[in-house]
């Protein structure tokens, strides 16, 4: 069976949102603003307790920087506009490779999940690259390799899980088409099966610098459209720098904190005003539209 009757043909992107997982989202020093020299000498290995029932591993050879963090969502938002599964059944051999790529184990083993077919360029596209340079196709390779080599295991209760954070192949080096299978907790946020961060991919194309990245996704997951809030600057600091310091350094952080809250609101999507009410703008109800139905590969 050829790739097009197997994924149908490729269609232009112009993607409005990713349906995140909100754990994901929330993960304080998952996805941090790193140096070049940090992914040698870092390791991932954190623990996060989502709720009161459930509590999440991460575990990866590197760290995960704002680079990673635009990737996924940009492959989240393809995922979502493609609305392809891959379930225990699936017989194709790329499915299969995909699937099993993942490591499901645990409640999960039996899971369905999402994928995003497209190519690097257009991935480029989608979270703000205004050229395909060989460095950035580069960037893009390693970040996907980064966060294949995450693992993540889910305690929940008496039951557990464990998975990859996604698997990818790539079928065709001269146009550089890439599949990539997301784990099943991002598939049910993309499915609308558990409760999800709605993340804007306009924002998320607008935004260049690296703390404006990781505080606009973490603010994605705790404040609704049309919701304010107002959050204390240590804590949007902590969001950001989740170890904590003192001194000059806290006040250098103050300083990059105040300019990724502009290049926030010069989105257009959100307002911060003084004593750090923060306001995401429209009415989400009212861009609700009626699910369309999944797709087995």
């Amino acid at each position: 069976m050829s790739t097009k009757d197997l994924w149908g043909a490729l269609m232009p992107y112009k993607l409005t949102h990713a349906r995140h997982d909100p754990a994901i989202c929330l993960v304080p020093g998952l996805f941090r603003s790193l140096k070049r020299g940090d992914y040698e000498k870092q390791k991932l290995h954190l623990t996060y307790e989502f709720g009161p029932k459930e509590k999440l591993e991460f575990l990866g050879f590197e760290p995960l920087g704002a680079e990673d963090l635009r990737v996924l969502q940009g492959l989240i938002a393809m995922s979502g506009k493609n609305r392809r599964i891959i379930s225990k059944n699936s017989t194709s051999k790329p499915a299969i490779f995909l699937r099993d790529g993942l490591e499901l184990k645990g409640y999960a083993k039996d899971a369905s999940v999402s994928v995003a077919q497209c190519s690097f360029y257009e991935l480029a596209k989608e979270i703000g690259y205004t050229t395909n340079s060989g460095s950035v196709l580069k960037s893009l390779k390693a970040s996907i390799k980064r966060l294949y080599a995450v693992s993540i295991i889910v305690h929940s209760q008496n039951n557990w899980a464990g998975f990859k954070l996604l698997a990818a192949i790539k079928v065709d080096d001269k146009t550089n088409q890439l599949w990539v299978a997301l784990n099943p907790r991002i598939t049910e946020a993309i499915f609308g099966s558990r409760p999800h961060t709605r993340i804007n991919m306009d924002e998320v194309r607008k935004l260049k610098g690296d703390p404006a990245r990781i505080l606009h996704q973490r603010l994605c997951s705790i404040i609704s459209q049309g919701q304010t809030k107002k959050i204390l600057p240590e804590t949007l600091m902590s969001y950001i720098w989740p170890d904590p310091i003192t001194g000059s350094a806290k006040r250098r952080r103050m300083m990059t904190l105040r300019k990724a809250l502009s290049e926030i609101a010069a989105t257009g999507a959100w307002s911060i005003k003084e004593g750090y009410q923060i306001t995401r703008k429209g009415d989400f109800k009212k861009k609700l539209k009626p699910k369309s139905k999944k797709k087995t590969a």
